[in-house]
This record gives structure tokens, C-alpha cells and sequence, in this order.
């Protein structure tokens, strides 16, 4: 299928490495030129030059952080008139909330709710005058199936699901859609990053962490990366204008629920 997206140009946050990364180099195998911005340069040289030597796309990098305003000021004069978005942020470490400050609360929204939100209000606009736009952001299935270690992340996603379900209603007139893709378990650094913080002394090892989440995934495996950065290069295609503000869970089947 031709996603009808060649020569459009795409900004992606935190997209060096994990699903981030899938997305970009999937969004590059349909021609569509990509600025990644992350935080580590030696990461980000080394995906920009993959994605570069297997598409031929022009790819830019951009070292920063999203959170500040400098961070999201360099990633648009980069990329100044994107056609496709993408906001991606690490979660926080598990942890239990009597231990989380104001500050851990406010560096969670910042990352997974107010800069995403803040990238949008930046570029939604200049897409809706020229009548393309796709936003993706990277959410996660705790939104729906909410892990009490994981309180930081499920408050503060589902305050950035809360507000694109408004915003997606009010840009789809202008071909300009905004959708949330709810990664399950993932075959990535993050996934990794997240087992490490459950670990306890004289508790269950990594391993039995990791092979323990795969067995009780109806598909008896983790995502593959490159899963999700498909179902992101279709939402992005030009044949996806009727699908907005949306919640996609990509789980292998773990909600078990029926909506």
C-alpha cells in the first residue's frame, strides 16, 4: 500500500531508540524526511545515520530536551512546519506513591503531558492552513489498565489522553488528526528500564521477570518494535483522515476487556 506520505516532513521526540526509533525509521521507509530529537548524541548520531543508510531519507538530528523551552524551540527550527508529529517520553521508574514529592509529580507532567501538549499547540495550526497533519504520541496501555507501581505514568497520560480527545474533535475538519497508540509490553530498553525497577532483594530475578510477563500476554511474547512503528506510518498515511482522536491499544491482547 502507498501511504501517500513521500516528502512530508516529520518531527519525532525521543525517537533515538525503542518504539520512538521504530516509528521514525518506519515513517523513512515511506520516504517521509525525519528530525529526531533526544537527549544522548551518540545515540542519536547512530540512529539518524541507520535510518539514513537504509532509506536514503534526509534525517536530521537534534540533541536536547523536550521539556524545556530551549529544547522545544531548537526541535522547531529544525523542523519548522512539520506535517507529522510525534511525541514520545520515557516513563518514570515504578515506585509507591507515599514516597513521590511535588517535584516528581511535576517532572512527570512536564515529560508525558505538558510538553506534548505544548508541541501541539505550536504546530497544529500552521498544519490545519495547510491541510495535512498527523499527531501521534506514544502513550501507554496503563491508561486503561492502570499499575499502581506506574501512578506517575497513569496520572499524567491519561491527562495528555484527556486533552487530545477535545483538541482531535476540533482539527479533523482540516484533514489534521491526532491519535494515541497504547503500547503493551514492548521488546525494548523501556520495558527493561521498568523490570529493573521491580527488582527486590531476595525476590524474583530479571529473568523470571522478563519471561514471567511474556507467558501471561495472550500473544506468549513481547511486541516487536517494528509492530508499532507500522500501526504509526498507517496512522500518519494519508488514507487514516477519518480516524481521530483515538486511544490504540497495541498489546498483544492483555486488556481484557470488551471496549
Amino acid at each position: 500500500m502507498d501511504l501517500g506520505i513521500r516528502g512530508r516532513k516529520a518531527l519525532l521526540s525521543g525517537a533515538s531508540r525503542g518504539l520512538g526509533k521504530a516509528c521514525a525509521m518506519a515513517l523513512a521507509q515511506e520516504g517521509v524526511d525525519v528530525t529526531i530529537f533526544a537527549r544522548t548524541p551518540e545515540t542519536l548520531e547512530a540512529t539518524c545515520a541507520e535510518i539514513r543508510d537504509a532509506t536514503g531519507v534526509t534525517v536530521t538530528a537534534v540533541v536536547g530536551d523536550i521539556t524545556t523551552a530551549k529544547g522545544r524551540d531548537d526541535a522547531l527550527a529544525a523542523c519548522p512546519a512539520p506535517d507529522i508529529l510525534l511525541n514520545n517520553a520515557d516513563g518514570p521508574m515504578p515506585g509507591d506513591f507515599r514516597n513521590w514529592a511535588h517535584d516528581d509529580w511535576m517532572a512527570a507532567l512536564d515529560a508525558m503531558m505538558l510538553s506534548p501538549i505544548e508541541m501541539m499547540r505550536r504546530t497544529v495550526d500552521g498544519m490545519m492552513a495547510r491541510g495535512f497533519g498527523r499527531v501521534i504520541n506514544i502513550v501507554s496501555r496503563s491508561v486503561k489498565i492502570p499499575q499502581l507501581e506506574m501512578g506517575l505514568s497513569n496520572g499524567a497520560r491519561s491527562g495528555l489522553v484527556g486533552f487530545v480527545g477535545g483538541l482531535a474533535r476540533q482539527t479533523v475538519a482540516h484533514n489534521v488528526t491526532i491519535n494515541n497508540l497504547l503500547p503493551g509490553i514492548f521488546d525494548s530498553d523501556a520495558q527493561r528500564r521498568h523490570i529493573n525497577g521491580m527488582l527486590e532483594p531476595g525476590g524474583k530475578t530479571f529473568d523470571q521477570h522478563w519471561q514471567e510477563r511474556a507467558a501471561g500476554n495472550p500473544a506468549k511474547r513481547y511486541g516487536r518494535p517494528q509492530e508499532l512503528g507500522a500501526y504509526c506510518a498507517f496512522l500518519c498515511s494519508e488514507h487514516a483522515s477519518f480516524v481521530t482522536g483515538q486511544n490504540i491499544l497495541v498489546d498483544g491482547g492483555s486488556y481484557p476487556g470488551t471496549f
